[in-house]
């Protein structure tokens, strides 16, 4: 049996002033230079990335071949999201898989309900009208794809961990978190391409990393490039309604936010040379904002204005069905 990451707690919900529910996690406060600034939990046992390593999967891409196809920041925005399925993220994947000389029928991500319809409480379409294109990931995939023709490479089996593509990725992955090929574990994501799990602190500095002002030895402009598209189009990022967007506009053109499926989530400052690095250990999606927003209060990134954008997106008084009050949810955790 492998060894089980050391949470700790770092959410309760209190009935009266007496905890009830306990979420145990860990966070991790990392410079571009890979130093541990702050922590609370966990720093060395590895932990899946899911979709925070999307920046990362498509740096190939953009370092090498941005000019040759053409790919604007909305672009590279959309190659770094996990995106709502809405009209204008599956135009994006469709106009870059066209670039690319593939199609829809050439993504291996599956289909799903996009995100659009259960994030904001909207009844889908019957019968249904998306496809392969709306899935969240079709903006990674397309990417891929485009990354194995300009790599002059078949397309088949681009998810397979042996293909050039994947080659590639892993490669971008190592170098920015500072590791070893030896040192990641390898698992298969939702949408079916291989994910890697990390230390946070290793997390922490790949993304730190985006905020460097000076080329990367391996990957030139790649890292500024990604900072760039994702805070000026969170919305190519994520979509309506989506934390990622409300993180990153709460920055005010200071911060980037990647989320990943599971309970991962990263905040990354480009004035502090700074990111924030989160997991939480069952997935729950409203207790990992509770703890993001505290450790942005404890690191001193947050404002009124950051405060009250954010608001909306953590949990507010604990109510029973006669609407009264008789609660309330708390971090419970202190970074050192």
């Amino acid at each position: 049996m492998h060894k089980l990451p050391e949470h700790i707690p770092t959410v309760a919900t209190f009935r009266g002033e007496h905890p009830e529910n306990i979420y145990y996690g860990s966070v991790a406060v990392v410079d571009k230079r890979g130093k541990l600034l702050a922590h609370a939990g966990d720093m060395r046992t590895p932990m899946f990335t899911r979709s925070a390593l999307k920046p990362f999967q498509a740096m190939p891409l953009i370092a090498q071949f941005a000019d040759k196809f053409d790919l604007s920041d909305a672009d590279v925005a959309l190659l770094c999201a996990s995106h709502n399925g809405e009209a204008a993220h599956a135009s994006r994947a469709a106009s870059i898989l066209s670039r690319a000389g593939r199609g829809e029928t050439d993504l291996l991500c599956g289909t799903h309900l996009p995100y659009y319809y259960t994030t904001n409480n909207i009844a889908p379409p019957v019968p249904p009208t998306y496809n392969r294109l709306n899935h969240n990931c079709s903006g990674k995939h397309a990417g891929m794809l485009m990354l194995a023709t300009a790599l002059g490479v078949p397309h088949q089996l681009y998810t397979d961990l042996s293909h050039p593509v994947q080659q590639a990725i892993v490669a971008s992955v190592c170098h920015f978190c500072g590791l070893q090929p030896s040192q990641l574990v390898v698992g298969i994501d939702g949408c079916s391409v291989p994910n890697f799990a990390v230390p946070l602190p290793n997390l922490g500095r790949a993304f730190a990393q985006l905020t460097t002002d000076h080329a990367d030895g391996m990957y030139g402009n790649g890292p500024q490039r990604v900072f760039q598209a994702m805070s000026e189009h969170p919305a190519m990022v994520s979509g309506m309604g989506r934390n990622d967007l409300a993180i990153t506009r709460a920055g005010q053109g200071d911060w980037i936010s990647k989320v990943g499926a599971d309970g991962v989530q990263t905040v990354t400052s480009k004035s502090r040379g700074t990111a924030i690095v989160a997991k939480i250990a069952d997935g729950n999606a409203d207790m990992l904002m509770v703890m993001v927003r505290a450790a942005l209060e404890q690191m001193g990134w947050m404002n009124d204005t950051a405060r009250n954008a954010l608001k909306a997106y953590v949990p507010g008084p604990l109510k029973n069905v006669a609407k009264l009050d008789v609660g309330h949810t708390q971090a419970v955790f202190q970074l050192g």
